[in-house]
């Protein structure tokens, strides 16, 4: 008898090991043409899983070590992991492996703000090309970028990674970047959506906003980028918007962005953002990163009670697979491991010095003289860009200041620079008496400036023909600035007069360089100087790029994509801005690496960190100084060149919604140089409609024209792009009227101007997103 039990036991075994053997072979395997079929062939437990990542790979024997995560993998339906990557300026991942002799040295692209200041769509492409294709050759399948959040206030600590305070140009930066990016058949990320504007507190902080705030400007520069550049992904952010946490809000995510704008694309979670892996789905997030058992649980238990439709959960996941049936790795790439870096490093050189800005010149530059002595612990200590895993790459070197001048052929005074080695050399174990943090998502503490003596100074006047200072800022991820950092230090400011004085007693000039990650106040020293440049940060390349504009083998092109205020808070929405240190950044502070003395050092008490009232509503950056009349340091768009350029035949041909603008550009100096067209619309009676004086609504970059040559610049817009948001009748709305084309030089200069009526127009939107609390908005 029990013989016969046994026998039958094993018959049982052997049916059901076949039976298993069997669905395995006969499972579906992903193709892109049998998403549905594999999607049915899914378990409950299976499509639990895929919404959830697999981050992050910080292990050092992990596949892809240093990289942000991965998706997860069923072998049996050939579901293959896909893999991600932080960062903004290029690839972030481990340098070394082990027992690996080979490196991994992706390239550091410049700061998304040298990018934009070049307002160039191609240069956009092309760096973002760049990205897209050492994420192919290294391997992985996705890049956690563009970052392109407004600038909304000076002292946000990621603006280094964002592009600009107007959307337009944001918007259209960001498209050229991820149409690059995606050209290599990579996975681009734009993010954080949506107005994560601030870092302070960013993981509960509530976002609040008029609808028209949000739709003009913040939804709008996502809204061009989705249009634009059809992202295959797009990250959620971690604060929360009126209300609910973004990621779990379903009228932002599902109802605008898939039913009014018509984005197919896939969702996912900032990292360990939001609190309710439930309602994500639900509201249409398809992804949380970096996914944890509780989320899985949770999610579950849900879709098992019928409290999570599986209609919905089927449309994350079918997200999901269609995300994953487009990626190098399910479609067998071989990657080499060998991205051609020197022809992206000469990317990064030409991009970093068409984005870098020549603020003021009192006739020194380009440089003729070649002794130049560099002052300034920044000339010695380059920064490349900003902090954070949207920050710097693992790069394999940064161009010094030293290098990029001596290979332009400039002899650099050397006296100084043995003087700053050792200066900065004393001030880090100064600061860092127990060594530098390994790795820091906000950046420690910098070199305090050095002064000289009467001697000292003579002899590097008499040993140099021009000084050049440079002034470094950097910021990053977690914390913002402190609104101190936006002025000069005391010992910065001690320099520029020391050396100013010094230099011009001896008839010699002075450069200043501007190595930053945000605007700073220039307006009350730049007097004492000579020229003013702003290099932003460029990358790998960077002392060459500044070199060659300083030379003039570069005309410089670079316009602000930011407006220069005198004083911080002269912009509006800076009162409502935390520009001070809270306990909770402290916190993380001492998390990543600054000692006790340095963070409490910055701690100040502040305000209103757990809500932010955007109660400047539509009048961020140059909309608010332009239409309340407000001066600057240097308006948004500007930026000079070494030669000078003429506009002429300027017209505008209405063509039924479409309106063609032209202008013949001339180059009328002895310098070849490229020039930027800005185009902006001034709508009637916009003082009493409350609409901004003017507003950006095209731009256009000319080619290299040489002395003499002229250019014809074309720009169009149509109806709708004139539209204003009227939150009574929750719908865009042109009006009808006369309305000025404005072709620009910058926000304050105004080149020419044509004007067209233009018909009126409606288009009706839900009416989703209000705010949850009372606000004073500002109006005209």
């Amino acid at each position: 008898m029990k013989n016969s039990i046994l026998k039958i036991n094993l018959v049982v075994v052997a049916v059901v090991a076949l039976s298993g053997y069997s669905l395995r072979l006969s499972a579906q395997q992903l193709r892109a043409d049998n998403i549905d079929e594999v999607l049915s062939a899914m378990t409950l437990e299976e499509k639990c899983h895929l919404v959830l990542g697999c981050g992050m790979h910080f292990n050092d024997e992990a596949k892809f070590p240093g990289t942000a995560g991965s998706t997860f993998s069923i072998a049996r339906l050939g579901i293959p992991e896909t893999y991600c990557a932080d960062s903004q300026q290029g690839l972030r991942m481990q340098d070394h492996r082990n027992w690996d002799h080979r490196d991994y040295y992706p390239t550091d692209f410049v700061a998304s703000m040298t990018l934009a200041s070049t307002w160039d769509r191609e240069a956009a492409f092309k760096v973002g090309q760049g990205i897209g294709n050492e994420v192919r050759e290294f391997g992985l399948d996705w890049i956690l970028s563009p970052s392109m959040n407004l600038i909304r206030n000076a002292l946000c600590g990621r603006n280094h990674e964002y592009y600009s305070e107007d959307p337009y140009l944001s918007g259209t930066i960001a498209a050229g970047y991820v149409r690059g990016v995606q050209s290599e058949g990579t996975a681009a990320c734009p993010k954080h959506f949506i107005a994560n504007n601030q870092e302070t507190n960013r993981n509960s902080n509530i976002s609040q906003m008029s609808q028209r705030a949000l739709r003009e400007i913040y939804l709008k520069a996502f809204e061009i980028v989705v249009k634009e550049g059809e992202p295959w992904t797009i990250m959620t952010s971690y604060n929360k918007l009126n209300g609910p946490y973004t990621l779990q809000n379903r009228d932002l995510l599902t109802t605008i962005v898939r039913d009014e704008w018509g984005w197919k694309g896939m969702y996912v979670s900032d990292w360990n953002a939001g609190d309710n892996a439930v309602a994500a789905m639900q509201a249409g997030n398809d992804m949380l990163q970096p996914g944890n058992d509780r989320q899985y649980q949770a999610i579950l238990e849900a879709a098992k009670s019928g409290e999570l439709s599986m209609d919905v959960l089927n449309a994350n996941v079918k997200r999901i697979l269609e995300y994953i049936v487009k990626t190098h790795n399910f479609k067998g790439y071989q990657y080499s491991n060998e991205p051609d870096l020197k022809a992206h490093a000469q990317v990064v050189r030409e991009v970093g010095a068409d984005g870098i800005v020549l603020l003021s010149n009192n006739g020194i530059l380009p440089l003729t003289g070649k002794r130049v002595a560099l002052f300034g612990c920044t000339s010695y200590d380059w920064i490349s860009g900003g902090s954070g895993f949207g920050g710097t790459t693992v790069g394999h070197y940064t161009v010094s200041l030293v290098e990029g001048l001596r290979s332009a052929g400039y002899e650099v005074y050397k006296p100084l620079i043995s003087t700053y080695l050792k200066h900065i050399a004393d001030e880090e174990k100064r600061l860092f008496p127990n060594g530098r943090p390994a790795f820091s998502l906000m950046p420690p503490a910098r070199a305090e400036e050095k002064s000289f003596t009467a001697e000292e100074m003579a002899a590097a006047i008499d040993g140099s023909d021009v000084a050049i200072i440079s002034l470094g800022r950097k910021s990053g991820e977690a914390a913002d600035r402190n609104a101190t950092d936006f002025y000069l230090k005391e010992g910065e400011k001690a320099l520029i007069k020391q050396v100013s004085e010094a230099y011009h007693a001896k008839g010699k000039k002075v450069v200043v360089l501007l190595d930053i990650c945000s605007p700073i106040d220039v307006a009350s020293w730049q007097s004492q100087i000579d020229a003013l440049v702003c290099t932003w940060q460029g990358g790998q390349e960077s002392g060459f790029s500044v070199a060659d504009v300083l030379s003039g083998k570069v005309n410089p092109s670079g316009k602000l994509p930011m407006t220069f205020q005198i004083n911080y808070g002269d912009a509006y929405a800076d009162k409502n801005f935390p520009g001070e240190v809270d306990d909770k950044t402290l916190g993380a502070m001492f998390m990543w690496g600054y000692n006790k003395d340095q963070a409490q050092k910055e701690r100040k008490p502040q305000a209103n960190i757990d809500f932010t009232n955007y109660e400047e509503d539509i009048y961020v950056g140059y909309r608010y100084f332009d239409s309340f009349g407000k001066p600057v340091a240097y308006p948004f768009g500007y930026g000079l060149s070494y030669t000078t350029f003429g506009y002429s035949d300027a017209a505008v041909k209405v063509e039924g919604d479409t309106y063609t603008v032209s202008v013949k550009v001339t180059n009328k100096g002895d310098r070849a140089g490229r020039n930027v067209v800005e185009l902006f619309v001034a709508a009637p009676n916009s003082k009493k409609l409350n609409k901004p004086a003017k507003e950006l609504r095209n731009y256009a970059k000319t080619r290299l024209l040489q002395p003499g040559e002229s250019e014809v610049v074309t720009m169009q817009l149509k109806t709708q792009d004139m539209a204003s948001f009227n939150e009574k009748a929750s719908a865009w709305k042109t009006d009808a009227g006369r309305y000025d084309f404005l072709i620009c030089s910058s926000a304050s200069d105004v080149e020419a101007k044509v004007s067209a009526n233009v018909k009126a127009w409606t288009q009706k939107v839900h009416n989703v997103l209000q705010p949850n609390v009372k606000l004073n908005l500002l109006k005209r």
